[in-house]
């Protein structure tokens, strides 16, 4: 590979265009025009305008990607995280063009990014699974009756797509139509698909994932795992590594499971699979991610390897052996926080234009960002404005890095969630590594109530 197509934008544009530089292959990125003055796109080799603003109309349209591809003479196409990076037809698309799609064989993202296939396979190779149903394409009374049987409350999930995206609880038989409405039109706006799926919700689970390299030849290894678990309406806000207060044989017999069904079924060059944890229950198979993960960084901070390189090595053919020689054991702690441009009251989207973007800059702590000020957020796309990354020896140096540092954002011309997350760190039951899915929404809670009262 020499050129490469990054069908993305944002941080993983920036982060994948600094990985293709270190290879010395070069790079075309791509760009809307909402985001035709983000800063990433002066790093690239090459600079494409694919359409208007929304996401259907540029990040999502299969036909234009490939048509710049082309046009562009590029080797190969990474789709970053989001939009089409878990969309088989596309990674078909691109592999029908005589192009190499950096990310798994569309094969697997077919079985394995389709999420009620995923579980069917898995389920059939022996993992534990929390109870759910095929994908639903009847009426309301398949619905209800679907949801009776699992049993309230119920997620409903899309099939395809991730990041929390389109996922949404129903409590009871009086929700479940609406929830899945919205449901299905976050899913096809975001994913271009609007299939959807229900799952037995767990009261207040771990989530903990386990990330994994592959080759084109059969050899899985697994980078151990990260901590999800604080997470608000199910899209992850504060993700760690190791994972904390797990058993680290638990933990390591989990991932050797799971290298050895991968590896048994051929899955090559980069995912990862998701699991929900309870202490009386154990593991429990969630999802696989194929792609490249939001919160990778934190895995490559505590192991030293580049898995974004790593994942272009791999999908260019090279054995992982001459890519990870080893697997290294973790050193120290990592913790991210997302920053999102995103009222840290209500929550809601808070677009607009950066008048001031000041990054923290200190020791220990990595930031990726595709803003700089003078750049406006816009309405039409995910609102990660940031992601912060402190390393240190201990968790519990980890956690008072990860506080200075968003101390010393200077953002203004947004509203951000800095705010929660630092109510979060400074919770004593994150602190004690007492995190499940169900612990920012008590932090919350517990700072509102004063006001209520009062």
């Amino acid at each position: 590979m020499k050129r490469v197509l990054v069908a993305n934008r944002g941080a993983v544009a920036r982060r994948v265009i600094r990985a293709l530089r270190v290879l010395g292959m070069e790079s075309v990125a791509v760009y809307s025009e909402a985001d035709a003055a983000m800063p990433y796109l002066q790093e690239a080799d090459h600079q494409c305008l694919i359409g208007p603003a929304a996401a259907i109309d540029s990040y999502l349209n299969i036909e234009t990607l490939l048509r710049v591809a082309r046009e562009q003479a590029v080797d190969a196409v990474h789709p970053g995280y989001g939009f089409l990076s878990e969309n088989a037809d596309f990674a078909q698309a691109v592999e029908d063009a005589g192009l190499i799609f950096i990310g798994p064989s569309p094969r697997w993202i077919r079985l394995l990014g389709h999420k009620t296939q995923a579980r069917e396979t898995m389920r059939a190779l022996g993992m534990p699974m929390v109870a759910s149903s095929a994908v639903l394409e009847g009426g309301a009374q398949e619905l209800q009756r679907v949801a009776s049987a699992l049993g309230y409350p119920v997620l409903i999930k899309p099939a395809a797509g991730g990041g929390g995206i389109g996922m949404l609880p129903a409590n009871g038989p009086h929700d479940i139509e609406t929830q899945w409405a919205r449901a299905r039109d976050m899913a096809q706006r975001s994913f271009g698909r609007a299939d959807l799926y229900l799952e037995k919700l767990l009261q207040e689970p771990r989530h903990v994932e386990f990330q994994f390299l592959a080759d084109r030849y059969g050899n899985v290894r697994c980078l151990y795992e990260r901590d999800c678990s604080t997470q608000r309406r199910h899209q992850k806000v504060i993700e760690e590594a190791p994972a904390p207060g797990i058993d680290r044989a638990a933990l390591d017999a989990m991932s050797t499971q799971l290298q050895a069904i991968l590896g048994g079924l051929g899955y090559d060059v980069i995912g990862t699979v998701e699991m929900l944890y309870t202490p009386d229950t154990g593991f429990s198979f969630l999802e696989v991610n194929t792609r490249l993960q939001v919160e990778h960084a934190v895995t490559e901070q505590v192991t030293g390897v580049d898995i974004v390189v790593a994942q272009l090595r791999l999908a260019a053919g090279e054995r992982l052996d001459t890519v990870l020689d080893s697997v290294p054991v973790p050193m120290g702690h990592a913790v991210q926080a997302r920053v999102y441009a995103e009222d840290p009251v209500r929550f809601f989207p808070s677009p607009g234009m950066l008048t001031r973007f000041e990054l923290p800059a200190m020791s220990g702590v990595r930031v990726e960002t595709g803003y700089a000020a003078g750049c406006r957020v816009s309405s039409h796309y995910d609102p990660l404005v940031a992601k912060v990354i402190a390393h240190a020896a201990t968790r519990a140096g980890a956690i008072d890095l990860l506080e200075r540092a968003l101390s010393e954002f200077r953002i203004e011309g947004i509203k951000t969630n800095i705010p929660f997350v630092m109510q979060v760190l400074a919770d004593a039951d994150f602190r004690a590594g007492r995190v499940s899915t169900g612990m920012a929404s008590r932090v919350l809670a517990a700072t509102r109530e004063p006001a209520q009262i009062s």
